[in-house]
């Protein structure tokens, strides 16, 4: 199951069906199931409580991933700061909607076993990334409907 929801944000326009069907797809590519997945949308302040409460940083991020994952099963809380991924769209010169896109399948990445902080595995992360969002592109989700 994947959730949606918004705190102190609205929610963001999307095609939530196809970014679950999209999601899963990824999850499959990397040998893993989709069990609990809850994407939880907030403001710059909400994550950086997040952050000083759970991971023990003290600045601003656009994600952050709780990992609940067992076996070939990946369950997780994915908490986005939207105000963090505009300005980051804004930084790299990207659509804001690519860029929201990145950020959610990044947290299904981080799930799956992809790292990014250690030496080389931002390059990794970041085609990984790439991958799924060419995947995302090609998504039709006319074999999805009964």
């Amino acid at each position: 199951m994947i959730e949606f929801a918004a705190q102190g944000v609205e929610m963001p326009e999307m095609d939530m069906r196809k970014i679950s069907k999209w999601i899963e797809e990824v999850a499959a590519s990397h040998s893993r199931r989709v069990w609990n997945l809850n994407y939880l949308f907030v403001d710059d302040e909400e994550i950086l409580v997040a952050n000083r409460q759970f991971v023990n940083h003290d600045y601003y991020t656009d994600i952050i991933t709780f990992d609940y994952s067992r076996g070939d099963r990946i369950s997780g809380d994915i908490m986005i700061s939207l105000e963090t991924v505009a300005s980051n769209a804004e930084k790299y010169d990207v659509p804001y909607s690519k860029e929201l896109l990145r950020v959610i399948i990044h947290g299904v990445l981080h799930l799956v076993g992809i790292n990014d902080k250690g030496p080389g595995e931002r390059e990794i992360m970041e085609a990984a990334e790439n991958e799924a969002l060419a995947l995302f592109n090609d998504l039709s989700l006319t074999k999805y409907e009964v």
